[in-house]
């Protein structure tokens, strides 16, 4: 006899998806304190791939078991491109842009990763763009513009590292719109995991400088290495792929202009960086934004709900 799972109250599965989003944003922005540590030890190819070590070790423990087995051969096109794109090319690129802009510059730049993830996914997948999206990405964009600029000046900055964030920011787009397909076809952890090992795989030509750097860094910056590599890759990147599966690719850009909102108030409790009045206005303008690409219109206008389950077929396991 076979059993029917049931599905989860609408509701319920709302809060399920906005909850992981919330983990995604407050991991990813808790990576910047990180990589900030680990980034003086370790050059930016061996730091990706050491993070993607780590997070490929994590994701395939947990991968065994569940006994997941591995993704439907339909959805390894997603997990491909979003695997080099993302995961690779743009952990890469990221490390060696901010080793050649400051801080500022570099979140400035690549912030205009939530609007280029929500032009492609209108063009690509056909996502609906209503003014409240837009509405919130441009508030949330002009915080992000404040935050940028109250952060730069002492670090200098290269028209080298404007191009590297600028490319970094295409990087993280169209990986994301490349993983949304994926989801309909394999679990958020089969994504996750082997657009890791992609990622990882892309970056073993770094191998020899991990090896080296490692038997010279510290202790500190290995283990924050490894932490990226657990939290920010393993979790953070697997809640993302489960709350991206119920919504579309640009409501789930415009959430993580949450972000540096959040670097703010870590920086202020972890390492002592008091903001100044523009960085507070500036994140405060970031939350206000993703408050509004998130609220509901109100009742009488229609509208597609926010984060809404995406009916998908079981994914397909591996016999043993």
């Amino acid at each position: 006899m076979t059993m029917t799972r049931r599905a989860p109250h609408p509701r319920r599965a709302e809060l399920l998806a906005a909850g992981a989003a919330t983990v995604t944003v407050v991991l990813w922005a808790s990576a910047f304190v990180s990589i900030r540590s680990a980034g003086a030890a370790y050059s930016p190819g061996a730091l990706a791939l050491g993070r993607l070590l780590a997070g490929a070790v994590a994701l395939g423990a947990v991968c065994l078991v569940r006994r997941e087995g591995w993704p439907p051969r339909a959805a390894w096109r997603g997990i491909a491109i979003s695997g080099l794109l993302w995961f690779g090319f743009y952990m890469v690129v990221l490390n060696w842009g901010e080793q050649q802009v400051d801080a500022g510059t570099a979140a400035l730049v690549v912030n205009i990763g939530p609007i280029l993830i929500a032009l492609l996914g209108s063009r690509l997948l056909g996502d609906a763009m209503p003014p409240r999206l837009l509405a919130g990405m441009a508030v949330s964009f002009a915080g992000a513009v404040a935050v940028g600029l109250s952060m730069s000046g002492e670090g200098g900055s290269s028209v080298l590292g404007v191009v590297l964030c600028l490319l970094a920011a295409v990087g993280y787009a169209a990986g994301v719109v490349a993983q949304k397909p994926a989801l309909g076809r394999a679990s958020a952890l089969q994504v996750t995991t082997f657009g890791c090992l992609v990622g990882a795989v892309a970056c073993l030509p770094f191998a020899g400088q991990l090896v080296q750097e490692a038997a010279d860094a510290p202790v500190s910056a290995t283990l924050n290495m490894v932490y990226l590599g657990v939290f920010p890759t393993a979790l953070a990147f697997t809640t993302w792929a489960y709350a991206l599966a119920r919504t579309t690719a640009s409501r789930m850009g415009a959430t993580t202009y949450a972000v540096p909102a959040l670097v703010v108030l870590m920086s202020w409790l972890f390492l002592d960086e008091v903001p100044g009045t523009l960085t507070l206005a500036g994140g405060a303008l970031c939350l206000a934004g993703v408050a509004v690409s998130r609220s509901r219109p109100r009742a009488g206008k229609a509208a597609a709900p926010e984060l809404t389950p995406e009916p998908r077929p079981e994914p397909e396991r591996e016999q043993a």
